[in-house]
């Protein structure tokens, strides 16, 4: 009896100002965070504000495809 699969997946989250402006000349990084979210709860894509070191400030961070 296997299981399907399961709720939970694992997710990247991408700072979306470090990727469309390039802001900051001198970074040279994308703050990239891992997490997992519940798939049936959020179907849609995750969007939320994290810290990132490249920018200095609290952003969005988006949900990418792996």
């Amino acid at each position: 009896m296997a299981k399907g699969k399961g709720a939970r997946v694992s997710i990247v989250l991408e700072c979306i100002s470090c990727v469309q402006t390039n802001v900051n000349k001198k970074s040279t990084g994308i703050s990239r965070y891992i997490t997992q979210k519940n798939r049936h709860n959020t179907p849609s894509r995750l969007e939320l504000r994290k810290f990132c070191p490249y920018c200095y400030k609290h952003t969005i961070h988006e949900e990418i495809k792996k």
